[in-house]
């Protein structure tokens, strides 16, 4: 076992070999294999009346008012209170990048 982990096998023999298919089989196997998800943006509470939204949320071919409609609607559902949101403001990171949002309410 401590000649595997330490990778003590010369080139070119037969444990060398099985063990480069094995790293190469991890390196290219599916996602699937390792039940990996999709990544599902969501809004989490931060305070009261202040929501932390990921960018994936925010529909913006949409107008403002219903803009903020649709995003009450979805911190109602996932908070269980009705919330309608004031104003929503863009944070960004040290680069410029855009982060989320942050959305502030009144109950």
């Amino acid at each position: 076992m401590k000649r595997l982990i330490l990778w003590e096998y010369q080139r070119g023999s037969w444990q060398y070999d099985v063990m480069c298919g094995v790293v190469l089989l991890f390196v290219l196997a599916p996602h699937s294999w390792f039940g990996d998800q999709p990544r599902i943006p969501y809004a989490s509470q931060i305070s009261e009346n202040e929501f932390w939204i990921e960018p994936e949320l925010v529909n913006f071919s949409e107008p403002e008012p219903q803009r903020l409609v649709d995003l009450g609607k979805a911190l109602t559902l996932r908070t269980g209170k009705k919330h309608t949101i004031l104003r929503i403001e863009p944070i960004y990171d040290a680069e410029k990048e855009l982060k989320g949002y942050m959305a502030f309410t009144r109950p």
